[in-house]
C-alpha cells in the first residue's frame, strides 16, 4: 500500500502557482523518489525527469551552456532532477533554466549542506525548501485490530520508521535491511566528502553518540575517546546533522545564571538506524536505554509534526546547575511548552516542572507516556 506523505499537498500546491524552484531535502531511503512519483502521477503538465547519479545528467547539467539545456528543457514546463547535489555548478544551470525558460523546477538531495551550497545562492529568492524524513507516526496508518499507533509503539523504538523497514513483516528483514542501509549508503555517503579524511571516525563517533542519546555530549570528551581533535569532532557532528543522521538540541537560558545553555544534546533521526549501529534490536523489556528511546523518538516527531504542517518552533532542552531538567522545550508563537517523556506512567521532576513554569510565566508543562502519545502528536 503506498502511502500519501503529509507533504504532498504542500509542493502540489507550489508546483500549481507562478514558477519556482524547489528543493527537497532528506535522507536516503526516506521516500523522497517515492514522493516525487505521486507528485508526477498527479500533474497534468509536461515534465523532464532526471537523476544527479546518471553520468548523462551530470554531463547534460555541469555546464551552464543554453543550447545544450534547450535540449533537456525542450517544450516541458516542469523539470525534475533526483539527486541534485551529485551534479558540479547544478545550482548556475538551474538557475539560468529558470531565468530563460520560467519552468518549475524540482530539485532534491540526500545532503543538506552540498545540495544547499550549490543551489541557496544562485536561487536565492526563487525557491521553496522542504525537508522529508522517514515516515511520521501520523503518517502511517493505523493496523487493525489496533485502533492506534501507540500500540506499535514498540516496534517503531526497535526498527524505526524508514519506509521499507515498514514494508516488512518479519524482524529479521527489518534488521538486515537496516545493516545494509548503514554498510551501503551511510559508508559512500560519508566517503564522498573531501573534507573527511578518517572515515570510520566517524562510525565511531556515530555509536559513541548512540550510547548517549538523552545525555549531555561533551565535544572534548568525544575527542579525547576517538583521538582525534575537539575541532574535527565539532566538524563531523555538523556533517552528520546536514546528512540528517542526528539532530542537536541547545540548552535553552533566559533568565536563571544557573540555567546551563552551552551544552548539547544529540538524537538519532530514526531510532532503527541507531539500533543498527549499535546492534541492539532487543525487545525493549531486557533493554536498559527503553527512556532514551521513548524521548529521542517523541521530540523527532515533534519536529516532524512542525515540519509536516509547514509550520515552525524552536526545540530546546533545559537543565540548571543543580540538575533540575526537563527534556524538552518548545518556543513556538511566543509561548514556551515544556515536555518530560516517561516510558511507564507516572510524575515528571515536580521540583523542575515548578521552577521552569514560576520562572517563564508565560509557559506551559506536561508529561508525555506511551498512553498520551497521540495527544501529544496531533
Amino acid at each position: 500500500m503506498e502511502i500519501e506523505r503529509s507533504l504532498f499537498y504542500h509542493i502540489q500546491k507550489e508546483l500549481k502557482s507562478e514558477p519556482i524552484a524547489i528543493i527537497l531535502y532528506g535522507p536516503r531511503q526516506a521516500g523522497k523518489t517515492t514522493l516525487i512519483g505521486q507528485l508526477l502521477a498527479k500533474t497534468d503538465v509536461p515534465y523532464a525527469q532526471l537523476n544527479g547519479d546518471d553520468l548523462r545528467t551530470q554531463e547534460l547539467l555541469s555546464r551552464a551552456d543554453l543550447d545544450r539545456l534547450k535540449s533537456v528543457v525542450g517544450e516541458n514546463k516542469l523539470l525534475v532532477i533526483d539527486e541534485a547535489q551529485r551534479i558540479e555548478n547544478i545550482g548556475l544551470t538551474l538557475k539560468l533554466i529558470f531565468d530563460h525558460y520560467k519552468i518549475h523546477i524540482l530539485a532534491s538531495g540526500s545532503a543538506s549542506f552540498d545540495l544547499a551550497n550549490k543551489i541557496n545562492e544562485p536561487l536565492t529568492g526563487r525557491s521553496a525548501t522542504f525537508t522529508l524524513y522517514p515516515f511520521s507516526y501520523n503518517e502511517l496508518p493505523v493496523k487493525a485490530p489496533s485502533t492506534s499507533n501507540s500500540e506499535r509503539m514498540e516496534e517503531f523504538l526497535r526498527f524505526g520508521m524508514y519506509p521499507k523497514v515498514n514494508s516488512y513483516d518479519s524482524y529479521e528483514d527489518k534488521e538486515n535491511y537496516l545493516y545494509e542501509l548503514i554498510n551501503n549508503y551511510l559508508y559512500r555517503d560519508i566517503l564522498t566528502f573531501e573534507q573527511v579524511k578518517k572515515p570510520k571516525k566517524i562510525i565511531d563517533l556515530l555509536s559513541l553518540l548512540a550510547l548517549q542519546i538523552g545525555s549531555e555530549v561533551s565535544t572534548s570528551e568525544l575527542a579525547t575517546h576517538l583521538s582525534i581533535s575537539k575541532v574535527s569532532v565539532e566538524k563531523y557532528l555538523d556533517l552528520l546533522e546536514k546528512m540528517f543522521v542526528i539532530v542537536n538540541l541547545r540548552g535553552f537560558s533566559r533568565n536563571l545564571r544557573k540555567e546551563i545553555s552551552k551544552s548539547s544534546k544529540y538524537y538519532f533521526v530514526d531510532l532503527g538506524f541507531r539500533n543498527a549501529l549499535i546492534r541492539n534490536f532487543n525487545p525493549l523489556h531486557i533493554r536498559a536505554d527503553v527512556g532514551a528511546l521513548f524521548e529521542n523518538f517523541a521530540i523527532i516527531e515533534r519536529m516532524k509534526k512542525y515540519l509536516h504542517q509547514r509550520q515552525f518552533a524552536n526545540f530546546y532542552f533545559w537543565r540548571t546547575y543543580d540538575q533540575k531538567e526537563i527534556d524538552l522545550i518548545e518556543e513556538r508563537e511566543g509561548k514556551l511548552k515544556a515536555f518530560e517523556f516517561k516510558w511507564k506512567d507516572g510524575q515528571g521532576s515536580l521540583k523542575a516542572a515548578n521552577e521552569f513554569t514560576s520562572t517563564y510565566e508565560n509557559s506551559q508543562y506536561q508529561v508525555v507516556t506511551p498512553s498520551g502519545f497521540d495527544e501529544f502528536i496531533k
